[in-house]
C-alpha cells in the first residue's frame, strides 16, 4: 500500500539558481510547517545521472516522482522534499531528500556541490551515498566531498578545527553506500563476502607516509570518522538493454531482474526499519516545523558566506521553540480557566484551578521546550501565569459587581437617588451590596482591590447624589463627604486583611504548584542529559570499533589518537552523569522561581521582581 498520503508528488525545497544561490521554496517550508510529529529524514546524494531518484520513489512506495532523467542532463535541480507517512513508525513522517546530481558539466561548480552535499548531511538522520560500478579508488575520490566537510561544517562557534573533526561522529547521520550495476562476483582474495565487508575492504587505509597516501587515505578516513554507522547495497543491472535502462519508471516490476528486485526491496526495508529520527545536537527531536527553520537557517548562513554551525542553529531554534513553546502553555492554561469561568458552581477554590492549570501549561512548555539553559523562558512563562491568575480573579470580580449593581444602576437611571433623602437610600443600597459581595466565596487574589478600584470608580456618582440631597444641610453633606473618605479608608484596610488572609490560605497551594514545576524540570532535564549521554554512547562504540581495526591493521599511531579522543569522550560522559549536575549547574537558574515568597501578600513584589530580572 502507497504511503504517500501527505503530499501527491515531491516539491523543490532549497533551488540552487544560475548565480549558484540556494532558496528555501515558500510551498515546502509551508509544507514542513504544517508537520508537529517527529520525522525521519533520508537524504541521497551522487554523481549526475547515477540513478538516485529511483531509489526515493521506490521508498516512498511509487514508482515514479523524483524526476528521472534519460539523458546525459541532469533532472534534479538544488534539493527536492516528499513527505510521506512512514509505514513502519507510527506518528512519524518520512521525509525524503533527492539532491542535485554532483558533478555536473553543465554547472562546473564544485564550492557549489560542496554546499549541496553538506546540507545533506547537516538534514538527514541517514545518507544515502549513490554511484556506479565499483567502489574504487576513482569512485572515492569522487567523494571528495566528504573530505571538506570540516571546512563546510563548525560544531562550535569557537573551537579549534582539530577537536571539532573528532566529534562529527556523534551528530552526523548513518551512511548507507549504494553501487548501482555492479557486474563483479563479490568476493575477496577467492572468498565470498557480504555487501558490507565489500564497503570496508574498499575504506581500507595504506600504510606509509607521502602526499599520495595521504590522499588515498583522506576520504576513507573521513568516511569511517565522520558516520556513526556505515551499510553497503550492491545492486546488479536492472534490465538487460540500454533502452530499458532510460525508461525504469514506466517499466513493470516483472520486467525488472529478479535480483535488482531483491536488493531494493531490502534497501527499503533496512532504510524503513533503521533509520533514525532526526535530532539536533544535543538529543532533541525535530519535527516538520523543527525541519524547516533549520533549512532556513542553514541557507540564510551559506547565502551569508559563513559557515553553518551546529551549536548557533541549535541556539536559533531553541529561542523559536520556546518562544512559541510559552505560547502553547498559556494557550493551554486559558483554555482551562475560560471552562470553569463559564461553570462557577462547579469550583471549589479559584486558586486550585490556578494550579491545575498552570501545572498543566508547565507540561506542555515542559514537552515543546529545549535548551532553556537560563530559564529564561521558564521565567517569562511564571510571570505571565501570575498576570493570568490575577486577570482571572479580577474578570471574575468584575462581572460578579457588575450583576450585583445591575438594579442599583436602574434605580439610578430612574432617578430613585435624585430626590431628597436620595443619598441616605443610595448609601444604603451600596452598602448592601458590598457586603453581599464580600459574603461571594472564591473570589482570588484580586477581591479587595477590584471592589476598591470600583467604589473609586462611584466615588464621582456619591458626590454628585449627595451634592443634589436638598435634605441634608451643607454641614451635614460635609460630614458625610469625611464619612465616606472614612469608609474608602476602612475599604482598603479590610483589602489588605482579606489580601492576608487569602494569601495565607493560598499559600499551601502555591507551594505545591512549584514543587509540581521543579519535579517537571528536573525530569526534563534528566530526558535531555540521558540524550546527550546517547550521542556520546554512539561515539564511544564507533570509536571503539575504528580503533580495534586500526591495531589489527597495524595503525598504532592512528589507534593511540583515537584512544585519546575515546578517554576525552569518557571524561565528558563521567561529567555528565555526575549527581550533582542538577543542583550545580540548573537549580541556581530554578532557585529564584522555587524559592519565591509562599506568602502571596508578596505576589505583587514577586511578580515585579521576575520582570526586572527578566529585563536585566
Amino acid at each position: 500500500m502507497s504511503c504517500s498520503k501527505y503530499m501527491p508528488a515531491p516539491v523543490c525545497l532549497i533551488e540552487n539558481d544560475e548565480n549558484g544561490k540556494l532558496h528555501m521554496k515558500k510551498e515546502a517550508k509551508a509544507i514542513l510547517d504544517g508537520i508537529n510529529e517527529p520525522v525521519v529524514v533520508v537524504s541521497v546524494v551522487g554523481l549526475y545521472r547515477t540513478g538516485k531518484s529511483y531509489l526515493m520513489n521506490r521508498l516512498a512506495g511509487q514508482q515514479s516522482g523524483f524526476a528521472l532523467g534519460s539523458t546525459i542532463e541532469s533532472k534534479t535541480k538544488g534539493i527536492w522534499m516528499w513527505c510521506v507517512r512512514h509505514p513502519n513508525k507510527k506518528g512519524h513522517t518520512l521525509v525524503l531528500l533527492d539532491t542535485e546530481g554532483l558533478g555536473d558539466v553543465a554547472k562546473g561548480d564544485s564550492k557549489n556541490d560542496g554546499w549541496i552535499f553538506c546540507l545533506a548531511v547537516l538534514l538527514s538522520s541517514t545518507l544515502v551515498y549513490n554511484s556506479r560500478g565499483t567502489i574504487d579508488n576513482t569512485a572515492l575520490e569522487k567523494l571528495h566531498y566528504v573530505a571538506e566537510l570540516a571546512e563546510n561544517i563548525k560544531i562550535r562557534s569557537t573551537e579549534a578545527e582539530d577537536e571539532e573533526d573528532s566529534e562529527f561522529v556523534m551528530f552526523f547521520p548513518s551512511f548507507t553506500w549504494v553501487v548501482r550495476d555492479f557486474t563483479l562476483d563479490l568476493e575477496i582474495d577467492g572468498k565470498k563476502v557480504t555487501d558490507d565487508d565489500y564497503l570496508e575492504f574498499a575504506l581500507n587505509l595504506k600504510k606509509g607516509v607521502g602526499r599520495k597516501i595521504s590522499d588515498y587515505n583522506l576520504p576513507r578516513e573521513c568516511i569511517k570518522r565522520y558516520f556513526p554507522s556505515r551499510k553497503c547495497f550492491v545492486f546488479p543491472f536492472p534490465v538487460t538493454s540500454q533502452e530499458d535502462m532510460t525508461r525504469l519508471e514506466i517499466l513493470q516490476d516483472q520486467d525488472l531482474a529478479q535480483r535488482f528486485l531483491e536488493v531494493t526491496g531490502n534497501f527499503c526495508d533496512h532504510m524503513l526499519v533503521n533509520s533514525a529520527v532526526k535530532r539536533l545536537k544535543g538529543g532533541h527531536i525535530v519535527t516538520g516545523q523543527l525541519l524547516g527553520r533549520l533549512v532556513e537557517i542553514y541557507v540564510d548562513t551559506i547565502n551569508s558566506g559563513e559557515v553553518p554551525c551546529l551549536d548557533n542553529a541549535v541556539v536559533v531554534l531553541a529561542n523559536l521553540e520556546n518562544q512559541a513553546a510559552v505560547q502553547e502553555a498559556l494557550k493551554v492554561y486559558q483554555r482551562g480557566m475560560e471552562e470553569v469561568r463559564h461553570a462557577l458552581s462547579l469550583i471549589e477554590y479559584l486558586t486550585c484551578e490556578h494550579q491545575k492549570f498552570s501545572s498543566l501549561g508547565i507540561s506542555e512548555f515542559t514537552k515543546r521546550s529545549f535548551k532553556d539553559e537560563n530559564m529564561e523562558y521558564l521565567k517569562k512563562l511564571e510571570v505571565n501565569l501570575l498576570e493570568q491568575n490575577q486577570m482571572a480573579s479580577e474578570r471574575k470580580c468584575r462581572d460578579l459587581l457588575k450583576d450585583l449593581f445591575a438594579d442599583m444602576n436602574k434605580w439610578l437611571q430612574d432617578g430613585e437617588y435624585s430626590q431628597s433623602g436620595g443619598y441616605e437610600l443610595y448609601k444604603r443600597d451600596r452598602d448592601a451590596i458590598v457586603e453581599q459581595y464580600r459574603r461571594e466565596p472564591n473570589k482570588g487574589v484580586r477581591a479587595e482591590a477590584v471592589l476598591e478600584e470600583f467604589l473609586k470608580e462611584r466615588e464621582p456618582e456619591a458626590n454628585s447624589i449627595l451634592c443634589m440631597d436638598n435634605k441634608l444641610t451643607e454641614n451635614e453633606k460635609q460630614m458625610k463627604k469625611e464619612k465616606e473618605k472614612a469608609t474608602l479608608l476602612e475599604q482598603k484596610l479590610k483589602e489588605e486583611e482579606e489580601k492576608r488572609i487569602e494569601n495565607d490560605r493560598m499559600m499551601e497551594t502555591e507551594n505545591m504548584r512549584h514543587e509540581d514545576m521543579v519535579k517537571q524540570m528536573q525530569e526534563k532535564f534528566n530526558k535531555e542529559l540521558e540524550q546527550q549521554q546517547q550521542e556520546r554512547d554512539r561515539a564511544i562504540e564507533s570509536k571503539l570499533k575504528e580503533q580495534e581495526e586500526m591495531l589489527k591493521k597495524g595503525f598504532n599511531q592512528k589507534a593511540e589518537n583515537l584512544e585519546e579522543e575515546i578517554k576525552k569522550l569518557n571524561n565528558e560522559k563521567k561529567r555528565l552523569s555526575g549527581g550533582s549536575i542538577f543542583k550545580d549547574y540548573v537549580m541556581p537558574f530554578l532557585r529564584p522561581l522555587v524559592e519565591m515568597v509562599p506568602n502571596l501578600l508578596m505576589q505583587r513584589l514577586m511578580l515585579n521582581s521576575l520582570k526586572m530580572g527578566l529585563k536585566r
